[in-house]
């Protein structure tokens, strides 16, 4: 039921209410009405009586009282009329006609108590009103009861009992009830007819305004108010019109706005107040993680927010990710949480990977083993590519065993891709840093380290080593005779010379080793976690494939050789400058005993001031 409806409704009910309230109320007055005026005719009527029997008395003819008694009765209203004689007159002149006897429990009762009864009796055919008053002996009264009685004043000398006909009465309140329910019927339906006349342009706005709020709930503010209402209902609906095309404009330029800073939200509902809370949302957000990144020192800080941002945000948690190497086609992971489905062999070989050979996102569900090299096992994954510049990329590969929740992080991708969109700049700003940093640590001809390097990290490098309690094999190494090639050949054939050794040192050594140029011909190797026997192995490997190459010089073939010494971090010191100042020491002792030789340093080769 419409709320027109229901106003008419409660309209008609309301005004039915009063006119049956009108209706009962005229009913019972006219009834109240009826009996009372019975009532007072009752009473004039018994006073009749009582002065007609005491005339009748005083003049000697009481045998002529029933005529009178009967003349009483021919009023039309009054349909019977009788009397009862009390004990007293019965005791002292008998029970008299029969008439005059008691003929119910009301007269018995009117006559034992003294007072009036009035009783209503109604059917279908008629309506009487039983009216009996009792008739008390008075001394004062014009003519003294107690003359004619004996009796005392107050005693009960008999009672008059009448019925009265009142249908005409009831009749008359029901024609009157008629014509005010007719009356009322009439008022109701002009009433209606009025109110509805008056109402249904305002319902009609209404309903216009419920449909125009309904479509602004989903986002649709081109709804327009037309109504038929003047006045202050009409600037109502107008105003709300300007209103409603402002917030169609401003919400859908908000919106594709709003697009531009979270690029392809994927929000999957076409209300722009929603999109626009949810856009807003995520660019606060983004934002606030944004400033946080920049304030990192590290793009591995970065990486570490990401993976952050994945678990708590998302609720993501088996997942891999890796940074890629664009030039040398390799990658190195980041984070992975359990193990990586790929193939061992896409870390070498990145093009193996589909999401970074195509730059497309993978969704296992698009086509049945839709990359070769992805092992999940039955499970369902998303790779996603992303190209940070030209030289570095990143993968992000997610796998997931619930479908529901495969559902829903596919619907993240798109939010996961803005973060990283918004932590490009900053890691590939990171990426910069490190370039520049590394390109003043490292030495430009040889491309390790240089000795910058070694005293800005040496010291942490042996904190850390102490607290893990891991070791450090220092080997010192020079080239003999190297000031002879130099002089004999110039320093461009004496740099080939460096650089043919650190190309030999590079091959020779892990990743997590460390090569350093301390100078000139000089270079510091520390091992890390090596053993001695291992140490001397990667020396005397260094020191027989230098001695290996030749080096052309105008047709002539350079060789060269080198000495090496060797000290154990923290074996022979719990410095690690100390050990290679011993590493150095041996170095010195290698020369000092003919070159070209390993040598592992003993305390008895040091004399000098104590370290």
């Amino acid at each position: 039921m419409n709320t027109k409806n229901k106003l008419l409704l409660m309209v008609t009910l309301m005004l039915a209410a009063l006119a049956t309230a009108t209706i009962v109320n005229v009913g019972l007055n006219f009834r109240e009405f009826a009996i009372n005026a019975a009532v007072d005719k009752a009473k004039l009527t018994a006073n009749i009586v009582k002065d007609g029997l005491t005339a009748h008395m005083v003049n000697g003819i009481m045998d002529k009282r029933k005529y009178f008694l009967d003349t009483i009765t021919q009023n039309n209203e009054i349909k019977k009329l009788w009397i009862a004689r009390g004990q007293n007159v019965i005791d002292q002149y008998g029970k008299g006609y029969s008439y005059e006897n008691a003929r119910d429990d009301i007269d018995k009762d009117v006559l034992s108590s003294g007072k009036m009864i009035k009783k209503v009796i109604e059917n279908p055919e008629e309506v009487k009103l039983r009216i009996t008053i009792p008739y008390i002996a008075d001394s004062t009264a014009k003519v003294s009861c107690l003359e004619c009685h004996s009796v005392n004043d107050g005693d009960i000398l008999g009672a008059v009992s009448m019925e009265f006909d009142i249908n005409s009465v009831r009749n008359a309140s029901t024609i009157t009830i008629l014509k005010i329910f007719g009356i009322n019927v009439i008022f109701i339906f002009i009433a209606l007819l009025v109110l509805n006349y008056y109402i249904k342009p305002y319902m009609e706005l209404f309903a216009n305004l419920r449909d125009g709020i309904q479509k602004a709930h989903s986002g649709d503010f081109s709804h327009r108010f037309d109504t038929r209402v003047s006045g202050e209902g009409k600037e109502v609906a107008d105003q709300i019109n300007t209103l409603f095309h402002k917030m169609q404009e401003t919400f859908g330029e908000i919106k594709h706005s709003l697009t531009t800073f979270v690029t392809k939200s994927n929000l999957g509902c076409s209300d722009p107040l929603y999109e626009a809370k949810i856009i807003i949302k995520e660019l606060a957000d983004i934002y606030k993680f944004k400033k946080t990144i920049e304030l990192d020192d590290t793009k591995e800080l970065v990486f570490d927010r990401i993976i952050t941002v994945m678990q708590t945000k998302y609720d993501i948690h088996n997942f891999s990710f890796f940074e890629i190497d664009r030039t040398q086609k390799i990658r190195e992971p980041i984070y992975i949480s359990h193990k990586s489905y790929c193939d061992a062999n896409v870390d070498k070989n990145v093009d193996l990977c589909r999401a970074y050979r195509t730059d497309t996102d993978i969704v296992s569900t698009d086509f049945p083993n839709l990359c070769s090299s992805c092992h999940h096992n039955e499970n369902e994954y998303i790779c996603i590519p992303f190209d940070i510049n030209d030289e570095v990329s990143l993968t992000l590969n997610i796998v997931v065993d619930d479908p529901a929740k495969f559902e829903q992080i596919s619907m993240n991708v798109t939010s996961i891709k803005n973060y990283i969109e918004a932590a490009k700049p900053v890691i590939e700003s990171k990426i910069l840093t490190d370039k520049l940093r590394d390109t003043t640590l490292r030495d430009g001809m040889t491309g390790i380290y240089n000795r910058r390097f070694l005293e800005q990290f040496i010291d942490k490098m042996a904190k850390q080593a102490l607290r893990n309690e891991t070791n450090y094999s220092v080997l010192m190494l020079d080239i003999d005779y190297f000031k002879m090639v130099n002089d004999t050949y110039g320093h461009d054939i004496g740099d080939i010379v460096i650089k043919g050794l650190a190309e030999v040192i590079k091959k020779s050594i892990r990743d997590a080793d460390l090569a350093i140029r301390y100078g000139g011909e000089e270079f510091v190797i520390l091992l890390n976690n090596a053993s001695r026997e291992g140490s001397i192995t990667v020396a005397k490997k260094i020191h027989d494939e230098f001695n290996k190459m030749k080096f052309n010089v105008g047709g002539e073939l350079l060789q060269k050789t080198i000495s090496i010494g060797v000290a154990q971090f923290p074996d022979d010191a719990n410095s690690i400058w100390k050990c290679i100042k011993f590493a150095d020491t041996a170095l010195y002792y290698a020369k000092e005993h003919g070159r070209n030789q390993v040598i592992e340093f003993k305390p008895e080769m040091f004399e000098g001031e104590d370290f």
